[in-house]
């Protein structure tokens, strides 16, 4: 699936293109970059991984995005958005490099797939993380989302467990807490 492009401050989220591969998978098969993913990090990539990943862009279930940096255009992360059959939820994800944790990229890669969401109609956005993630916890609570369920699962290939939170966010709710403008001012 593939969308126009989502800009944010300091971020465009572009769809993800088949030169985008290595990138995406430098991240996500990293020991320590992928340590909540459900995949395992593979020690050797062969080439029928590459060529599998290569293929996301086609997907018709996922919208795969690359997160890069405006005034340069650096790629910086990965994130994607999976919209349920009734348009009315998005379930979103996202990936930053090392090189640029603790600056606020996530939060702003998150926001701007929950405004494109809330601009497409949905009424709820879902997000799923690791229940060890203190970031990307303390992200989503700072986005307003809230703790929905748990599950547990095994990390593909290993015999390593997960528990997982499910997040929460209705747009119907953040729209009606909204404080009105007051146009006499």
């Amino acid at each position: 699936m593939k969308i126009q492009t989502i800009e944010t401050p300091r971020l465009y989220l572009r769809s993800f293109e088949k030169d985008d591969a290595r990138f995406a998978i430098s991240i996500w098969n990293d020991p320590e970059m992928g340590e909540y993913l459900p995949d395992e990090s593979m020690e050797e990539i062969d080439e029928d991984y590459v060529k599998e990943i290569e293929k996301l862009p086609d997907d018709e279930d996922c919208c795969y995005l690359i997160s890069e940096l405006k005034d340069t255009h650096k790629r910086i992360g990965t994130c994607s958005f999976m919209i349920s059959d009734d348009g009315k939820t998005y379930d979103i994800a996202y990936c930053v490099h090392r090189n640029y944790w603790k600056c606020g990229f996530a939060t702003e890669a998150a926001q701007g797939m929950i405004d494109y969401a809330a601009s497409h109609g949905a009424c709820k956005i879902t997000i799923r993380i690791n229940k060890e993630n203190a970031g990307s916890n303390k992200i989503a609570r700072k986005l307003g989302f809230q703790i929905a369920g748990k599950k547990t699962y095994k990390k593909r290939g290993t015999q390593t467990e997960f528990s997982d939170y499910l997040y929460e966010l209705c747009l119907s709710k953040q729209k009606s807490s909204a404080k009105p403008i007051n146009p006499a001012r």
